[in-house]
């Protein structure tokens, strides 16, 4: 039964600037991936053993401020985020290098080198302070992989620049909320469910710290899509409790 198969933690990253309109970064998934693959999401990925690792409470400031089951998903879309396109997020100090740091970040993701290792030995601490929740998702019962998925909204640092690891992701852009909406709906990038509804919540907003308050007062909520059958097709339905308004779309698995 699909309803008994495990729900793996998981947290994505949705770092904005304005420039001058808030713009947000998007990464395209490799085609060999089978996990949303060639879709447009944001950085991000499982929540690993070694995000949780004892050893943060003295290297991440904030530590004591943050929820003990949101302290590995934060740690988590910062390495993610690192790993993938080259981003240090929510790290003051650090002398931006996505070239440089290539091959660590590959062998980051091979489970060959430690973020933390690597953030100790720069001297460099996250500040898990600076991430602010801004929904959180869990995959409905009717998919082999099964995700509770926090999404996260921090400010990219200025002068860091995005560039794709090549593996997982093959291209990073930013792009105004509304005009990656505007792009999926004539079918020229393809988003995600929960990408998409995210990005409507963000399109509403008209400066980060815009998004930010908004995001602090939406109250705390797993958005689970129910699953409804009309004329014998599948469709996803999110209610109003959830926080995007009334949505009823045909489910693609």
């Amino acid at each position: 039964m699909l309803e008994d198969l495990p729900v793996r933690t998981a947290s994505t990253m949705m770092l904005v600037r304005e420039a001058p309109t808030v713009e947000v970064l998007m990464v395209k998934r490799n085609y060999a991936i089978d996990h949303f693959s060639g879709a447009m999401v944001f950085p991000g990925g499982k929540v690993e053993p070694s995000d949780t690792d004892p050893a943060w409470a003295g290297q991440a400031q904030g530590w004591d401020d943050i929820p003990e089951a949101e302290r590995g998903p934060r740690i988590s879309a910062i390495r993610e985020t690192f790993e993938e396109c080259g981003i240090l997020p929510a790290v003051h100090g650090y002398a931006a290098d996505p070239e440089g740091t290539k091959a660590l970040r590959s062998a980051m993701d091979r489970g060959e080198a430690s973020f933390l290792g690597y953030l100790q030995a720069q001297g460099l601490r996250p500040d898990l302070r600076a991430l602010s929740l801004f929904a959180r998702w869990r995959t409905p019962p009717v998919v082999a992989k099964r995700f509770d998925t926090y999404f996260y909204l921090v400010e990219a640092p200025a002068e860091q620049v995005a560039q794709a690891d090549g593996r997982e992701t093959v291209s990073a852009e930013w792009i105004a909320a509304g005009t990656a909406l505007e792009l999926a709906a004539r079918g020229e990038r393809t988003i995600v469910f929960p990408t998409r509804m995210n990005l409507s919540l963000l399109a509403r907003t008209t400066s980060i710290a815009d998004a930010v308050a908004a995001a602090a007062l939406r109250p705390a909520h797993v958005v689970e899509p129910a699953i409804e059958l009309h004329g014998g097709a599948r469709f996803l339905r999110l209610h109003d409790a959830d926080g995007y308004g009334p949505v009823l779309e045909p489910l693609h698995i």
